[in-house]
């Protein structure tokens, strides 16, 4: 990831895609999908749960997803599926596919999995999970997953990764037990808004809002400078930037662009998410994505798009900002913490060749 002025929306599935004033760290029991404490007086159950792929009918899978998460998200206080899957469901890319666990003893399914191939790389494939929280301590992360890998080698794909929200000792564990290792840390950071101190843009430098249809080229080739290296927000192409100006939540005065004698120097893309009571009660301000040009580094342009896009959000009302981050980017950590953002949810991504 390009250095601090660049923070992407979380890999697949992004999460989101996707930040401690008010915000609460997940609990710790159950944070992902899985859990190592003692076995519940059923859990020989897993060994007769079935686990089967979805009928291609996204309306139906969407319900089942949607329940799935919904008790997840219960439990853990964070987005159980990212945005990835639900793009992915409206759009199924080739090797997509979904699949359930059943357990004998529960009509509902009581795990879900959706396996998808990633866009511009036919040879990889994602995995997204959810499990009910009752159901944790059993075999059906392990089934699922398992599923996932066996669907992934009938399309020929060479690599497989699983993102997981909220990552903890747990998920790391089930990950290993089947070869997969830890090839991406995000950090979601918040702080409270507005935050101290001015940052303003460098000489020459003048902000205004993007234009749809006007920005698009300029804007995808500053994009994909500035994240050349990045595996989730490089390389993205007009269809995808199309898919994002056409989510419900896009607004364009909250994408804000810098200028400097008539080039795209650098942008910051604003999203404000709505409340999720009782976890989230309130709406938050979330830096999705902030990207300056290779060119214009070390002019604290970076700083300033920060501060100037979470003023953005303080002044429409957002008491919390948030952004992610990727570990390894030591510069943008920095710079965060800098401002006062401090990290409340860990997402990791792992992954595995396969032979």
């Amino acid at each position: 990831m390009p250095g601090p002025p660049s923070a992407p929306a979380p890999g697949p599935p992004s999460a989101p895609a996707p930040a401690l004033p008010s915000a609460r760290a997940p609990r710790s029991r159950a944070r992902g999908f899985a859990s190592r404490g003692r076995p519940r007086p059923d859990a020989t159950l897993a060994a007769v749960v079935e686990v089967r792929a979805l009928p291609t009918d996204p309306t139906a899978e969407v319900a089942v997803a949607r329940a799935l998460a919904d008790r997840s998200e219960r439990r853990d206080e964070h987005p159980a599926l990212g945005d990835a899957v639900w793009r992915d469901l409206a759009d199924p890319a080739p090797a997509s596919v979904g699949f359930v666990a059943v357990a004998p003893t529960d009509p509902e399914p009581v795990g879900y999995l959706r396996a998808i191939g990633r866009t511009g790389d036919p040879l990889v494939v994602d995995f997204a999970m959810t499990v009910h929280p009752d159901h944790r301590d059993d075999a059906v992360p392990g089934r699922l997953l398992d599923a996932g890998i066996a669907h992934a080698r009938t399309v020929g794909a060479a690599r497989v990764a699983l993102w997981v929200f909220g990552a903890d000792v747990d998920t790391d564990a089930l990950a290993a037990g089947r070869g997969l290792q830890v090839e991406r840390e995000l950090w979601q950071m918040r702080v409270p808004l507005p935050v101290a101190g001015p940052a303003p843009m460098p000489p020459g430098v003048t902000l205004r809002t993007f234009v749809p249809g006007a920005d698009d080229a300029d804007w995808l080739a500053c994009n994909n400078r500035a994240f050349a290296a990045d595996p989730d927000q490089g390389g993205w192409t007009a269809a995808t930037l199309a898919g994002r100006l056409d989510e419900a939540w896009f607004d364009p005065a909250g994408l804000l662009v810098a200028d400097d004698d008539g080039r795209m120097a650098g942008f910051c893309w604003t999203k404000v998410h709505a409340p999720v009571p009782p976890h989230e009660p309130h709406a938050l301000g979330e830096i999705y994505v902030i990207g300056v040009d290779p060119a214009d580094r070390g002019r604290g342009l970076g700083r300033a798009l920060t501060v100037t896009g979470l003023d953005h959000l303080h002044h429409h009302g957002i008491a919390v900002g948030m952004l992610f981050v990727d570990a390894s980017n030591t510069a943008a950590v920095g710079l965060y913490r800098a401002l006062g953002f401090v990290t409340s949810r860990v997402d990791r991504c792992y992954g595995t060749g396969l032979a």
